[in-house]
C-alpha cells in the first residue's frame, strides 16, 4: 500500500461517493424489480461514477433485514456478480435490523483503519414489495424462546408497541407525533422540490419509465389529514401509519477508501468516517438505543452536540426523533432536514447508508463540518456514526 503523511493518517477511512436509488412505495413502482437487479444496478452505478477500477475493490458488505427468498444466500455477492463486475472481489451480506446499512459502513470502515481494506464498498438493499417484513419469521418457526419470554414477560417484540411507550414515557401526544410527520413530508417535498435529493439519487429506467424521486413523499400531508388516520393496532392510542415510516423498496452505495489508496488512485475524499458506537437498549421498548448510541459516538469523538452541524436521527416512526431530541437538546433545523423515513421511505437494509449520504450532501451544501446519523433497530439495539466533511 503506498503511503501518505503518517501511518494514521494513510489508513483513515475517507468516503469517495455514495448514491441510492429512489425508494419506491411498498406495491409500487420498483414491487417488479427483484432485490438482486436493484442493489446490481446501484453497485454499477457506483462504480461508474466514481470511475473506479472494480478490480480494486477488495470487498462489498452489505445490509439486509429480510435475508430470505431473493434476499438468500448473501444477495450482495449475487448483486455484484448480476452488475458484471470481477468475480475476484468477495461480498457480505449482514443483518443488524434497521442499522444493517449503517454498520456496513462501520465493518468497511474499521477495515480500513485496521489496514485490512484499502477499497470497499459498503451498501445495502431490502424490497419490502417482494420480500415482506417478518417474511423469515413463522408462526412455528421464530427467535422468541421461553427463556426470552419469561425474561422479558413478552410474547413477542413489537416496534410498534414500542413506539407508542416512548411516546408515553416522554409526553408526546398524537398531534405532536402528527405535526412531526408533517413536517417530514413537508421538508422532504421542500427537498426534491430544490433538487436537493437528486444529488444523492440515481435515476431508474424501469419499463420504459424514468423514476428519478422518493415515491412515498406525500406534499398535500396535513396534521389535520393525518389526525383521520386510525391507530395501527389494536389497543394503541398514538400510533398509526402516517406517523410511523414507510414500507420501501430500494438500494444505496458507498464507495469507502483509505487515503492513502485514495491519493493513489487520484480519488477526492469527500468525508472522514470520525467515530461509530453500537449499543444494546431495552428489547421491549426497543427504539430509545439512538439515545445512548449518540452520547457514546459523541464522547468517542471527543465532540458535543454543539460541534455537529447536521443530524440524522432514523424515523422508524415519530416518537423516536422527537423523544431523541427531548434528550439530546438539539434544535430541529439541524435534525432530518430533508425529511426521513417518515416520508421517504425505509428500505430496511438500505436506510443506514441513505442516512450518511443525505447527511454527507447537506454537509456540503450548508458548509459544515461535521454529521451525525444514528438508527435504532429491532431487538434493542442502535448504532450512530460521525463524519467530518472534507475540503
Amino acid at each position: 500500500m503506498s503511503t501518505n503523511g503518517s501511518s494514521a493518517t494513510a489508513h483513515e477511512a475517507v468516503i469517495v461517493g455514495g448514491w441510492r436509488t429512489p425508494f419506491g412505495r411498498r406495491g409500487g413502482v420498483f414491487a417488479g424489480w427483484h432485490p438482486v437487479e436493484m442493489l446490481s444496478f446501484t453497485l454499477r452505478s457506483l462504480i461508474e461514477r466514481t470511475n473506479v477500477d472494480p478490480g480494486e475493490v477488495e470487498d462489498v458488505i452489505g445490509g439486509c433485514v429480510g435475508q430470505v427468498g431473493e434476499q438468500a444466500g448473501n444477495v450482495s455477492r449475487y448483486a455484484w456478480l448480476d452488475a458484471g463486475l470481477p468475480q475476484t472481489t468477495p461480498a457480505t451480506t449482514i443483518d443488524r435490523q434497521c442499522g444493517s446499512g449503517l454498520q456496513a459502513i462501520q465493518f468497511a470502515a474499521q477495515g480500513v483503519k485496521a489496514g485490512g481494506y484499502d477499497l470497499v464498498v459498503a451498501c445495502g438493499v431490502e424490497n419490502m414489495s417482494r420480500v415482506p417484513l417478518g417474511s423469515q419469521v413463522t408462526p412455528d418457526h421464530h427467535p422468541m424462546t421461553r427463556r426470552v419470554k419469561e425474561r422479558y414477560q413478552v410474547e413477542h417484540f413489537n416496534q410498534a408497541v414500542g413506539a407508542e411507550m416512548v411516546a408515553r414515557q416522554w409526553g408526546l401526544d398524537r398531534v405532536a407525533l402528527d405535526e412531526y410527520s408533517a413536517r417530514s413530508h413537508e421538508r422532504a417535498a421542500s427537498a426534491t422540490a430544490k433538487g436537493w435529493l437528486a444529488d444523492e439519487i440515481l435515476p431508474v429506467q424501469l419499463n420504459g419509465t424514468t423514476v428519478s424521486a422518493d415515491q412515498g413523499i406525500r406534499p398535500d400531508t396535513s396534521v389535520e389529514k393525518l389526525a383521520t388516520l386510525k391507530p395501527a393496532y389494536e389497543g394503541l392510542e398514538f400510533l398509526t401509519a402516517g406517523n410511523a415510516s414507510q414500507i420501501s423498496d430500494g438500494a444505496a452505495a458507498m464507495l469507502i477508501a483509505s487515503r492513502a489508496k485514495a491519493a493513489e488512485l487520484g480519488l477526492k475524499p469527500r468525508a472522514r468516517l470520525v467515530q461509530f458506537s453500537q449499543v444494546g437498549s431495552d428489547p421491549v421498548m426497543m427504539l430509545t438505543g439512538p439515545i445512548p448510541a449518540t452520547r457514546k459516538v459523541l464522547q468517542r469523538a471527543g465532540l458535543s452536540t454543539d460541534d455537529i452541524d447536521v443530524f440524522e436521527v432514523n424515523e422508524a416512526f415519530a416518537s423516536v426523533p422527537l423523544a431523541w431530541q427531548e434528550e439530546l437538546g438539539v434544535d430541529g433545523d439541524r435534525l432530518n432536514v430533508n425529511g426521513g423515513a417518515i416520508a421517504l421511505g425505509h428500505p430496511l437494509g438500505a436506510s443506514g447508508v441513505r442516512l450518511i449520504i443525505t447527511a454527507l450532501n447537506e454537509l456540503e451544501r450548508r458548509g459544515g463540518r461535521y454529521a451525525l446519523a444514528a438508527i435504532c433497530e429491532g431487538g434493542g439495539m442502535a448504532n450512530a456514526a460521525i463524519i467530518e466533511r472534507l475540503d
